[in-house]
């Protein structure tokens, strides 16, 4: 398989795996790919509870309860 990253995202996965956080930048992939697959069910688990997309309000809340730091705008996107 072939995957071409913006070059901002190789560089980090790459200063990633030099600091010994992952041992290769196709385990670095492999995991970011694995979490957004557990947020993805995580949010369609919500949106079948909610009946759609759950309000970002109570997501927000969510997150300051459990600690958990937002999501990364996706890249050329503005904050």
């Amino acid at each position: 398989m072939t995957v071409t990253l913006p070059a901002e995202l190789v560089a980090v996965a790459r200063n990633a795996v030099r600091a010994g956080h992952s041992p290769s930048l196709s385990a670095y992939v492999a995991e970011a790919v694995a979490a957004r697959q557990t947020r993805d069910r995580s949010l369609a688990t919500l949106a079948d509870l909610y009946g759609g997309p759950p309000p970002p309000d109570e997501l927000d809340a969510a997150r300051r309860s459990l600690r958990v730091v937002p999501p990364p705008a996706p890249v050329g996107s503005p904050r």
